[in-house]
C-alpha cells in the first residue's frame, strides 16, 4: 500500500481516547478523506477508543480496504436516504458488477423518479457530513431492539448465530446493521451514482485507484445473467440468506440442499456441453477464471459430459508453452511477471495448434520450471475425428493467445465462485472473500501453504485477475457459477483452525480475523456430507477427480 494511502502512527496511551481524537493532525493533512484504521493489525473505526499502546495505521479511500468502507458507507446512506423517502421500500443488495452494486426493491417497481429523489437524498446527507455512530449491542439486546421495533433493516439470525457481540450504526434517527466496519461521517462518499439497470437499479462508486470519478460504465450482460439465475434458483428453494441456511443445518435439513447444489451444478456443465455439441465445428474449448474458481474439477466433470455428446476431450496445458527465462518480462518491481501474456511464447502455441487442428502429429513440450526452458521428452499428440482440444489457463478468454484460430472453432467458458448467498438484505458475502477461503483451506491441504503466506499474497492475485481475465469475461460463450450456497458452512471447521494460527503481531492478523467473523456467523456441516464428485472437494480433498 502507498505511503499517502496508509499513514503510520506509533501510539503511546492509556487515556481511553478516540482514534479519531489521536490522528487529528494526520487525518487532517491526508490527500483523501480517513475512513478506518488499523491498530495492532485489527481493523477499527475511527470512533473506536484505545487504552494500550502500539502501532496505529490510518486507512484512506485511496487503498482497497478504504474503498471497501467507502462502499460499504454509501451502501449505509442509501438505505438511510430509502427511508427517509420510501420508507416502506425493501431493498436487498444483492452482488458486485465492477464499480458497483446490484441492488433490488422486492415490494415495488423501481423507477428513474424514484432514483433521482433517492440520488438527491444521498446528495443531501453527503452534504450534511452527519456523524454515524457505531453502538455495540449484546446479540440478545438485538434480537429485543429488533422485536420492538419491528423492522427488517440489517436483521441477522440473532438466535442461532455464534457472535456475542452486534455492531449498530445510528444516523440521527435512521440505524442499520452492518458486520464489517463502515466510516463514522457521511461526507467521505462525495462520488456515486443510481443507475436503473434492468429490474433493480446500481449503486455506482469510485475505483481506489482514482477515487475521484465514477469509472465508465461497461456492461455485463452475461455476468449478471449468471448471477441472477443462481439468485432466483436459491430464493425459489427459500436459501437466499445465512439465517435460512442455518435454519436448514440446526433443523438437520441440509443434506437435501446439498444434493440440490450438487444436481443444480451437473445440470448447468450437462447444458454447457450440449451447446458445444450443438455448434458444429468447435474444435476447442477455452476455460478461464480466477484463482479457487474450481478449473480443474469443472473441466473434469465437463469432460464426462462431453463424452456423453459423443466427444472426446485432449487436455493440453499453456503451462508448457512459457517464453524462455530471459525472455520473459517483469514487473515494475523488476520480478518476473509469470502471469503476463507476453510470458507465453503464444507464436508456438498457435504453431502447434493450427498443426493439430489440421490433423497433424505435435510433439508437445514440456517447460522445466527449475531451468526456464521447454523440453521435448518425445509427448507426441493427433487429435482423432471425435476428439477436442481442452485448454485451461488464466489467458485462455483472451484471443491473442489462440489468435490463429478460427473463432468459430473457439468456445469459450468463463468459471468464477459467484457467491449469491447474503447475510441480509444489505449485508452480502463477496465473491473474492469466497475464493480467499477456498484458497487458504486447498493451500494448507495440498501445498504446505500457512494461511498466513496465502494472505500474504492474495493482493497480487487481486492484481492479475484484475488485468488478466476480469476484463474478457464478457467474451465467453458460457459462464458457470462454481459456488455451492452450503460451502462456507464446510470450509467453516477448515478455515477457522488455520486463520487462528495468525498471531496478532503479524500484519495479516487484521484480515484473518475479518474472515473468522464472517465464518462465525455459519452452522457447520461436517465434510463428509459433501459428495465425492462435488467441485468443494478439489478444496477440502478426499474427492473422485483428482488435478
Amino acid at each position: 500500500m502507498e505511503e499517502n494511502q496508509k499513514k503510520k502512527i506509533i501510539v503511546k496511551t492509556n487515556t481511553n481516547a478516540k482514534i479519531s481524537e489521536i490522528a487529528k493532525t494526520q487525518i487532517e493533512e491526508s490527500n483523501y478523506p480517513v475512513v478506518g484504521a488499523i491498530f495492532n493489525n485489527e481493523y477499527k473505526n475511527l470512533n473506536d477508543r484505545l487504552n494500550e499502546d502500539g502501532k496505529l495505521e490510518l486507512i484512506n479511500i485511496a487503498s482497497k480496504e478504504g474503498m471497501k468502507i467507502y462502499r460499504r458507507t454509501l451502501t449505509y446512506i442509501m438505505g438511510m436516504a430509502f427511508w427517509k423517502i420510501y420508507p416502506e421500500a425493501h431493498i436487498v443488495v444483492n452482488y458486485q458488477l465492477s464499480n458497483a452494486m446490484y441492488c433490488d426493491i422486492e415490494n415495488m417497481t423501481v423507477t428513474e423518479e424514484m432514483l433521482e429523489n433517492v440520488q438527491n437524498e444521498m446528495k443531501e446527507i453527503v452534504k450534511k457530513d452527519l456523524q454515524i455512530e457505531k453502538r455495540v449491542m449484546t446479540r440478545e439486546d438485538a434480537e429485543k431492539f429488533y422485536s420492538q421495533y419491528n423492522t427488517g433493516k440489517g436483521r441477522l439470525q440473532f438466535d442461532i448465530m455464534t457472535n456475542k457481540e452486534i455492531n449498530m450504526y445510528y444516523c440521527e434517527d435512521y440505524f442499520n446493521y452492518f458486520y464489517e466496519t463502515i466510516a463514522t461521517h457521511t461526507g467521505v462518499t462525495q462520488i456515486f451514482e443510481l443507475k436503473k439497470y434492468y429490474d433493480g437499479f446500481l449503486l455506482r462508486y469510485p475505483h481506489s485507484e482514482d477515487v475521484e470519478h465514477l469509472p465508465e460504465f461497461k456492461e455485463t450482460k452475461k455476468l449478471l445473467w449468471a448471477l441472477h439465475e443462481y439468485e432466483t434458483i436459491y430464493k425459489v428453494l427459500n436459501v437466499g440468506t445465512v439465517y435460512r441456511l442455518n435454519k436448514l443445518i440446526k433443523e438437520k435439513k441440509i443434506k437435501e440442499q446439498i444434493l440440490l447444489s450438487e444436481a443444480l451444478h451437473e445440470k448447468k456443465i450437462a447444458q454447457i456441453a450440449d451447446k458445444i455439441a450443438e455448434r458444429k465445428g468447435i474444435k476447442m474449448i477455452l476455460i478461464a477464471g480466477p484463482s479457487s474458481s474450481g478449473k480443474t474439477t469443472f473441466a473434469q466433470r465437463l469432460g464426462l459430459q462431453l463424452k456423453i455428446n459423443g466427444i472426446k476431450p485432449v487436455t493440453i496445458s499453456v503451462d508448457n508453452y512459457f517464453v524462455e527465462r530471459e525472455q520473459t518480462p517483469k514487473n515494475e518491481k523488476g520480478e518476473y511477471d509469470f502471469e503476463s501474456i507476453e510470458a507465453i511464447d503464444t507464436e508456438l502455441f498457435n504453431n502447434h495448434l493450427l498443426a493439430l487442428l489440421e490433423g497433424k502429429e505435435v510433439e508437445m513440450p514440456e517447460f522445466d520450471f527449475k531451468l526456464g526452458t521447454k523440453k521435448y521428452n518425445g509427448n507426441k499428440i493427433k487429435l482423432a475425428e471425435d476428439e477436442v482440444l481442452v485448454i485451461e489457463g488464466i489467458h485462455c478468454l483472451n484471443d491473442k493467445l489462440t489468435e490463429k484460430i478460427p473463432q468459430e472453432q473457439k468456445y469459450k467458458i468463463y468459471i468464477s465462485a459467484l457467491t449469491v448467498l447474503n447475510m441480509d438484505s444489505f449485508n452480502r458475502i463477496s465473491t473474492t472473500d469466497t475464493r480467499l477461503i477456498r484458497r487458504i483451506v486447498r493451500d494448507n491441504q495440498f501445498r504446505g501453504y500457512s494461511a498466513q503466506n496465502t494472505i500474504s499474497t492474495w493482493d497480487n492475485v487481486n492484481k492479475g485477475e484484475n488485468k488478466n481475465i476480469f476484463p474478457f469475461q464478457e467474451e465467453a460463450d458460457s459462464i458457470f457459477n462454481t459456488s455451492l450456497i452450503y460451502e462456507l458452512a464446510v470450509l467453516k471447521n477448515e478455515a477457522i483452525p488455520l486463520l487462528e494460527k495468525i498471531t496478532n503481531k503479524e500484519p495479516e492478523y487484521a484480515e484473518a480475523q475479518r474472515l473468522i467473523e464472517i465464518l462465525k456467523y455459519f452452522e457447520s456441516i461436517p465434510k463428509d456430507m459433501v459428495p465425492s464428485n462435488s467441485l468443494l472437494r478439489e478444496f477440502i480433498g478426499g474427492g473422485d477427480f483428482k488435478g
